[in-house]
């Protein structure tokens, strides 16, 4: 197995690339730890784990809080009694996000306490713990919109992102020598819930699809796959990477006609 006693923590664990991934994760022999703002669905992604012979363990945690993202790692190593692998997955995309005419004020606040301050805080008390079990994996996940830009006005959001990319960097840089890896996940456009209530026509749908050369919308359990090769010792000299997972929307960017 891949992960096989490593301990894995996952923020956003509830659902889409977070749910997907606790499971894989726990697939391949990590004792995962689920944190979600929704106690409800983490504790679901915690029994499916379970009911599949894994070892998994649920926690709320609000990642704008620092409160929350300290409990969430003390939980894991209480729990595990260790910490190796960090996924700051957790984010959101607002429906009201939109050019920075329209986007008011309350929403930038909020998509950057989440997306940028919640990878933020979870790196501020991850990276100790992973000092602590002598190095690990950290994931963030930033998007492609950190590299192209969206044809979908959604400026909060792709500005978190950039900073999630640009934070990722420089976190690889400062902790190369602590056997900390520290890299981005950076998916495409995805058939999730989060994206497919954003592009909520058919048109928007379309707008989005036209950039992708294989012309279909990803799934989160492929982006799972991504972070399992970031997570496990097969990456062991990959960090400081764009971890693009697009459908090469990035290796060939159009604009629509």
């Amino acid at each position: 197995m891949r992960l096989e006693n490593k301990v894995a923590l996952i923020t956003g664990g509830g659902s889409g690339i977070g749910r997907e991934s606790c499971l894989l994760f726990a697939a391949e022999g990590a004792s995962v730890v689920v944190a979600d703002t929704n106690e409800e669905t983490a504790a679901e992604t915690t029994r499916m784990i379970r009911d599949n012979g894994g070892q998994a363990t649920h926690v709320r945690a609000d990642v704008s809080k620092a409160a929350d993202c300290q409990a969430m790692v003390r939980h894991a190593e209480e729990t595990f009694g260790k910490l190796d692998i960090l996924f700051n997955n957790a984010g959101i995309m607002h429906s009201a996000d939109s050019d920075a005419v329209h986007t008011e004020e309350k929403i930038w606040d909020l998509t950057m306490a989440i997306n940028l301050k919640g990878v933020y805080l979870g790196c501020k008390y991850g990276v100790p713990a992973l000092r602590r079990a002598g190095g690990g994996s950290i994931i963030n996940t930033a998007s492609f919109v950190a590299i192209v830009g969206a044809a979908t006005p959604q400026l909060a959001y792709t500005a978190s992102k950039g900073g999630v990319l640009a934070m990722t960097r420089e976190l690889a840089v400062v902790h190369a020598r602590e056997n900390i890896r520290v890299n981005a996940l950076c998916p495409g456009p995805l058939r999730t819930e989060l994206l497919m209530s954003f592009l909520n026509t058919e048109e928007k749908k379309q707008r989005r699809l036209v950039h992708v050369p294989m012309g279909r919308f990803g799934e989160a359990k492929e982006m799972a796959y991504a972070a399992l090769y970031l997570a496990s010792d097969e990456s062991s000299y990959v960090t400081g990477t764009e971890f693009m997972v697009d459908g090469g929307l990035t290796a060939a960017y159009v604009t629509p006609e």
